[in-house]
């Protein structure tokens, strides 16, 4: 029986609602999407719950109405706006030696314990880098492995409480529940990752309408992100303000002009803020000048992001631009001017079966990366917001650590039976004898344990007589 998801992506310019089915295969397929503009929310805060309860049902009902299924447990995304993030440590003792999930749980949760978080902030996500098993350091996955002791090194990502909560009122409003509330460019980053670049360390920054959110995964996991209030809106506004038009008039000047690394010549006509019959004539030089000197300014501001991080030596494999800011031309090519040469490619999010061709965009990491989340594609390990740990193991239980499986031998069994029969699933107040046996059979005499004829010199004929003694 297939199993339907819903992803809610909550940007500030666009909210995002994609539902699917995962198959009786595994399959992930997208079944119905719904887009509205954000209102209420900006700079990826809410701030207005009324607002953004009103976009996010719009967009609900969208998608509803194409996927023909009410779902009501919503996978949220919350923007970087306010998060930090923070390094702990754990160190536990493996009494029984094997390390097993609870093992891992509670090293994880030890790190979580000593970690100083602000009485104002609240946990998302707990997401360990290494794990050492006594003396051997970076441990890919301790799971089954023979120790004494095992420490942890994770990165915890934290948020005000106050956005978290009125996320949850405005997401509620709308009518949903929440299974989870993922950071936005952990999202981005699980949908546009391939194996190498995990493998080998990359970094991920996610170009949105108000905000640009960079990440750096490596070591299995997130180690770094950041937030920058920048994004493509700003050259729009920058273009309004320049050329003294609409703003809707600058956005169609910005996506139809903006070319950051081949300079256009001419002119253009557009009308003027307040005055519709009158247009002004604008150098396609100015354009383009305007929006490289935004372009420029948010760029340098990341690479000192990235630079800070000092993680610089440990992205083998480059740096991933995704979001709706990628379709800018020549974006590409300005990035790996900045970062100093470093390999930049633009991310698309992974393809999907199902309705995916709407959402083949960058500008929809996000929400793919939602619904990947839900099944299962997050780190190794992980505690969510909801404290639980995340995990893709399943642990087989050994039927001999299971006392209601055992029963005793039966009277009559034989004493070279396969110690294999030992375990029939029967619990022991099922066992009992047949009805259809004799009295004599039923009833235990010591007698029986020292029958002279074959049991005297044996060890339990021995125990009988010693029986009959005492007694």
């Amino acid at each position: 029986m297939s199993k339907t998801i819903l992803a809610v992506d909550v940007g500030s310019t666009k909210i995002s609602v994609v539902i699917a089915e995962i198959t009786r295969e595994g399959v992930l397929e997208v079944t119905g999407h719904g887009l509205s503009k954000s209102q209420g929310v900006k700079k990826g805060i809410i701030t207005n719950i009324e607002l953004a309860s009103r976009s996010i049902k719009k967009a609900l009902a969208d998608a509803r109405r194409i996927a023909g299924n009410n779902v009501s447990v919503a996978t949220v995304s919350i923007s970087n706006a306010y998060a930090r993030s923070i390094n702990s440590t754990g160190i536990v003792n493996i009494p029984h030696k094997d390390i097993s999930l609870k093992e891992i749980n509670r090293v994880m949760e030890t790190a979580l314990y000593n970690a100083n978080i602000p009485n104002e902030y609240e946990v998302i996500h707990v997401l360990p880098y290494n794990f050492k098993v006594d003396d051997q350091d970076f441990i890919e996955d301790p799971y089954g492995m023979n120790a004494s002791r095992m420490e942890v090194d994770v990165n915890i990502i934290l948020t005000q409480k106050s956005s978290m909560g009125n996320l949850t009122k405005a997401v509620r409003s709308a009518g949903l529940d929440i299974e989870s509330i993922v950071l936005n460019s952990y999202a981005s980053a699980i949908a546009t990752m391939n194996e190498d670049e995990r493998e080998l360390g990359v970094s991920v920054i996610d170009m949105g309408g108000q905000t640009s959110n960079l990440i750096i995964h490596t070591g299995n996991s997130i180690r770094y992100n950041d937030f920058i209030p920048v994004g493509s809106n700003h050259i729009t506004n920058d273009l309004s303000m320049a050329l003294h038009t609409p703003l809707q008039v600058a956005e169609s000047v910005k996506m139809r002009y903006g070319n950051l690394m081949e300079k256009s010549e001419g002119a253009i006509e557009l009308p003027v803020i307040g005055d519709e019959e009158n247009h002004n004539t604008i150098s396609l030089e100015i354009v383009q000048s305007v929006i490289s000197a935004r372009v420029e300014e948010l760029m340098v501001l990341l690479e000192r992001s990235f630079t800070k991080s000092a993680l610089r030596e440990q992205v083998g494999s480059g740096i991933i631009l995704t979001g709706g800011m990628t379709k800018l031309r020549g974006l590409r090519e300005l990035a790996q001017v900045v970062f100093h040469g470093m390999p930049v490619r633009i991310g698309y999010p992974r393809t999907l079966e199902g309705l995916f061709d709407d959402l083949n965009d960058p500008a929809f990491a996000t929400v793919v990366g939602l619904l990947l989340y839900r099944v299962g594609e997050h780190t190794q390990y992980e505690i969510d917001n909801a404290r639980r740990l995340l995990h893709g193991k399943k642990e087989d239980q050994n039927p001999e650590d299971d006392l209601t499986n055992i029963r005793l031998r039966e009277k009559g069994d034989s004493a070279q039976k396969d110690p294999d029969d030992l375990f029939s699933g029967k619990t022991i107040e099922a066992q009992k004898w047949d009805s259809k046996e004799s009295t004599d059979e039923k009833n235990f005499s010591f007698d029986d344990l020292a029958s002279p004829e074959s049991n005297e010199e044996s060890a339990m004929g021995r125990f009988g007589n010693w029986l009959k003694q005492l007694f």
